[in-house]
């Protein structure tokens, strides 16, 4: 049986004046259903190239990438804009929340775009959010904030959830409440989530660690042993 995710000598590469620089060079792993998955590495390495092709928000150059049985490598312009809308929910490091909208109307926008989306009063309570629903952005605190962003990705009701640095401008105890909520979103509701990072320490509440150093994934792990996030020092 195939892998819900899988990238096969995936390669992607820029032009910088005469200068061809490979972000990815035949990056090659894969993911199961369900899994929670942290894609980890130093600056440059890769990470937010893989996060962006797997979201269909850029393309490769080369190789194959398989979501979910779809060739995402083949996909045409409209057919990239249908699976982005559909089936991949986004957490941003600085939320990219509408400013001018209370919180649930940031999550409303959302559903409008999803063939089956779920209901924003109960994403908003998954995410501990239920009171704080007609307030606006500027009167959250920034791990509320980033609780609305993944209400908001979690309410399209997405095949796959993709997070880019979730807790890079948090807190060390809020950070920890964010990575908590994502892992029981995995645990709890069987979604797969990747979550591309610098912090090493967060690996041991992942299934599957992918390590990446210069457009390469040097490093596999299966992580038999998870961690609880509360238990997670760093």
């Amino acid at each position: 049986m195939s892998s819900f995710v899988s990238l096969e000598e995936v390669y992607k590469r820029y032009r910088m004046g005469e200068v061809e620089v490979n972000a990815l060079d035949g990056a090659t792993f894969s993911i199961e259903r369900g899994e929670f998955a942290a894609i980890v590495g130093p600056s440059g390495a890769g990470k937010s190239t893989v996060l962006n092709i797997l979201g269909g928000m850029d393309t490769s150059d080369g190789g194959r990438v398989v979501v979910d049985g779809q060739n995402v490598h083949s996909f045409s312009r409209s057919q990239l804009i249908g699976y982005r809308r559909h089936d991949i929910g986004f957490v941003f490091q600085f939320y990219n929340l509408m400013q001018n909208l209370t919180a649930i109307e940031n999550v409303e926008l959302a559903t409008q775009i999803s063939r089956k989306p779920i209901p924003p009063s109960i994403v908003m309570e998954r995410v501990g959010l239920a009171q704080r629903v007609n307030n606006f952005p500027s009167q959250l605190s920034g791990g509320e904030q980033q609780r609305v962003s993944i209400a908001r990705a979690l309410a399209k009701n997405p095949k796959l959830l993709l997070c880019d640095e979730p807790t890079g401008a948090l807190d060390y105890v809020t950070g920890k409440e964010v990575l908590k909520l994502l892992q029981d979103t995995c645990r709890e509701q069987g979604m797969t989530v990747i979550v591309i990072t610098h912090n090493l320490a967060i690996s041991p509440m992942a299934d599957r660690i992918i390590k990446m150093k210069n457009g390469k994934v040097s490093e596999i792990v299966q992580n038999d042993r998870i961690v609880p996030v509360e238990d997670i020092e760093w």
